[in-house]
């Protein structure tokens, strides 16, 4: 059951930061766009976004670990 749980952990979040990298890159696009003398400040933020969205994934990954060998 553990492992069950495990696998849709990392799905869940997997799917989640999928969707959230793609609002983030879309909206980024989006504002450049708008305003392209903003391009290098939007694509920075945009970095920092997905490197916090990226995290999630990581997580979910050691909680996942932790609930198959720990429970």
């Amino acid at each position: 059951m553990s492992i069950l749980a495990a696998a849709i952990a990392v799905g869940l979040a997997a799917v989640g930061a999928g969707v959230g990298n793609g609002l983030i890159v879309g909206r980024t696009i989006e504002g450049i766009s708008r305003q392209p003398e903003l391009k290098s400040q939007l694509q920075t933020t945009m970095f920092i976004g997905i490197g916090l969205v990226e995290a999630l994934p990581i997580i979910a990954v050691v909680v996942a670990i932790l609930a198959m060998f720990v429970f």
